[in-house]
């Protein structure tokens, strides 16, 4: 019995200790890190802005009234940066990591200070005069901005950083701008990034969006659906070859054109595309049902459905292209390469495990109705769902610009038509060794 009272006691204090945890140690939920980069006088400089309150189990010195001691805060200001900035920031020369930086400065800023607006502010701001001693200031509100130089072997090299600023909340947002002589390049990434390179070279750009196309198709579950629903009824290569073409074409061309500019750039726009996705995907599956339509209407159907598709594609490439540096078109075909090597993927996977499900488990027909069923059930329940947030969003004016751009699309989707029917059309009159009639007589 005394076990059992001593155990209790000893739960009930730790519980006490756990809720007495005071709020500095508390991890922030959403933090935002601003970073400029900048080559500068045989040295690259690194200016950054994060939130003091997220520099947790560091003795910031407080006055008797509970705000920072600005004159006695440098020692703490200091251990701050090596242990949440320094410790985890990594940047790289041509793929050789440069030695550590050197703090050159570091200040506290309060939260309504805007010299972070460009690097010319920012520079002045934090080689400027500190904020006076008597500021009122609490520690948790206020912000750490320090500059840090690394010694360079070459200006002409190319430089990669790994920000490791993930530590600092839950959601950690940052935004890097690289200071060029041509402009300023912007970069934002959420969490770990992992190693940014700020100027690619042109093989760099292409790998990074070939694997960015591929891992994009094998996470997107509603693509993954479409494919099934398009391999269910069509399990030989011809058919196959015919409808993936079509698919490949129309997604290709609203890819490139939104790459370009060239989609509508209203907030109703991307939901209108996921419920017009949901709705290709029900719509394949009711047709499986229905077993309507040959290859021919299918190939049009796959093209009609891959314009939308093409779409959803442009959205991922819209946050990946700040990675391109000067390669965007090289970035746009890498990224469509990606895209169609995933697409291969999954259909070498599907069609021999939809094969053996037809021939080992369920007849083809049976099997047919329940895969397509099951497909429609899921796309009904996204369509409603993405259907109930597009209607929170004003419908578009039907202004020039509007026009403007549906005339684009609607030429782009004529031009690949056309090249859709004339390869259905070649691929129709070849023989089963791949000659046309003509020449195999």
């Amino acid at each position: 019995m005394r076990r059992v009272q001593v155990l209790a006691a000893a739960v009930a204090a730790l519980a006490i200790g756990l809720g007495a945890v005071p709020e500095g140690h508390e991890i922030p939920r959403r933090v935002a890190v601003q970073t400029f980069v900048k080559l500068d006088g045989g040295r690259l400089r690194v200016l950054i802005r994060a939130p003091l309150g997220a520099m947790r189990d560091i003795p910031f010195p407080e006055t008797t009234d509970g705000f920072l001691d600005v004159a006695a805060a440098d020692s703490a200001l200091q251990t701050a940066v090596v242990q949440w900035i320094l410790a985890d920031l990594r940047v790289f020369e041509d793929g050789r990591p440069l030695a550590p930086a050197r703090i050159a400065a570091a200040r506290v800023s309060l939260p309504a200070d805007r010299s972070f607006v460009s690097y010319e502010n920012a520079l002045g701001h934090v080689t400027g005069s500190r904020l006076p001693d008597g500021t009122q200031l609490p520690w948790q509100q206020g912000l750490l901005d320090v500059l840090l130089e690394y010694p360079i072997a070459s200006e002409r090299a190319r430089f990669a950083i790994r920000p490791g600023f993930e530590r600092l909340g839950v959601e950690v947002v940052t935004v890097l701008r690289l200071v060029t002589p041509d402009g300023v390049r912007p970069f934002e990434f959420r969490g770990d990034p992992g190693v940014v390179r700020l100027d690619p070279r042109w093989h760099q750009a292409a790998w990074h969006f070939v694997q960015a196309g591929f891992f994009h198709v094998l996470d997107g579950v509603d693509h993954l659906l479409f494919l099934l629903c398009l391999v269910v009824p069509l399990r030989r290569l011809r058919p196959l070859v015919i409808v993936v073409t079509a698919f490949t074409v129309a997604h290709s061309l609203t890819l490139a054109a939104a790459a370009w500019g060239l989609a509508p750039r209203g907030l109703w726009f991307p939901p209108l595309v996921e419920t017009l996705i949901a709705a290709s995907i029900l719509y394949m599956a009711i047709e499986n049902v229905a077993g309507a339509g040959g290859v021919g209407r299918r190939g049009l159907l796959a093209f009609g459905f891959g314009l939308v598709h093409g779409f959803g594609f442009s959205f991922a490439l819209t946050e990946t292209m700040q990675f391109a540096g000067g390669h965007l078109l090289l970035s746009l075909l890498s990224f469509n390469l990606g895209v169609e090597a995933g697409q291969v993927l999954v259909l070498l996977a599907l069609v021999p495990l939809v094969q053996a499900l037809f021939h080992f488990v369920l007849r083809e027909r049976i099997g047919t109705i329940v895969l397509s069923l099951l497909i429609g059930h899921v796309a009904w329940h996204w369509m409603a769902e993405r259907w109930a947030a597009l209607r929170e969003f004003p419908p578009p004016a039907l202004d020039a610009a509007t026009l403007l751009t549906s005339t684009r699309v609607a030429l782009a989707a004529v031009i690949g038509a056309a090249a859709v029917w004339v390869s259905r059309r070649v691929i129709a009159r070849a023989g089963p060794d791949g000659l046309s009639h003509r020449q195999s007589r």
